[in-house]
């Protein structure tokens, strides 16, 4: 099983002409882009463009029709690669919560760290409690998904995701689902992520946090890269047609 960096110094994330199809339909149609260690990388566009679809193959949640994504070095596309391994690495947080509903707030952080990480329960209830506490929910701990708000149960959801000492974390639309009261919550742990260093690839409709926090800021359209840069300048001076106009409605 292939598990072993083959670059001490290779990007977090190289993606090399990506293709993914359902069926007779091409949702990503040639990416090609790469995720620095400590970058945060924000990929926006209209519904449909694949950018979660781009996210999801990042750790083989959708498998690549064909092409490259190498994670540290690793082809995450082999067929000899060991996925889990890899996976372990990346934590993920969705759209959608998926916490455990009969399970209270600790419990969702410590299952999977004593299941995957064979933490003992000591040690996980540890690394739970220094996680919630990061996300500012220490007081929390003992409520149930259902007493939670939706603000709330997103930042467990990557208090979950830092438990299992991920090397870079996914983040797809995770405040897409929220009242916009809620929002400023969970992205001010996410601005907390990055100024700590920890490499991010964000899919996002919240062009103010792109600006604020990405070092590199990606429109995506009909399943391809139509333009790139440091945030501040697609944002203020988008050079593509098809950038203008979608920013235009946006912004």
């Amino acid at each position: 099983m292939t598990t072993t960096p083959t670059d001490p110094n290779a990007a977090a994330i190289d993606i090399q002409d990506l293709h993914k199809s359902f069926g007779q339909n091409e949702v990503l149609k040639g990416i090609d882009f790469h995720v620095g260690n400590g970058q945060v990388v924000c990929i926006v566009g209209p519904s449909g463009s694949g950018k979660s679809t781009l996210l999801r193959c990042v750790n083989r949640l959708e498998e690549p029709t064909s092409g490259k994504i190498l994670v540290e070095g690793i082809d995450i596309t082999d067929p000899d690669v060991d996925i889990d391994q890899v996976r372990s690495r990346i934590g993920m947080v969705f759209q959608q919560f998926n916490l455990f509903p009969h399970m209270t707030a600790l419990r969702n952080l410590t299952i999977a760290q004593q299941r995957v990480r064979k933490r003992s329960q000591d040690e996980a209830v540890e690394v739970a409690r220094r996680n919630l506490e990061k996300v500012g929910l220490a007081d929390r701990e003992d409520a149930y998904p259902a007493h939670l708000s939706g603000g709330q149960q997103q930042r467990i959801a990557i208090a979950r995701a830092l438990s299992m000492d991920p090397d870079m974390m996914l983040f797809d639309e995770v405040t897409s689902a929220l009242d916009p009261e809620l929002v400023g919550d969970v992205l001010a742990v996410m601005k907390q992520l990055a100024g700590e260093g920890m490499t991010m690839m964000v899919v996002t409709h919240e062009m103010g946090f792109a600006r604020e926090v990405g070092d590199n800021l990606v429109f995506m359209d009909e399943g391809a890269i139509v333009e790139q840069g440091p945030p501040m300048r697609v944002l203020s001076d988008p050079q593509h047609p098809r950038t203008q106009a979608f920013l235009s409605k946006v912004l």
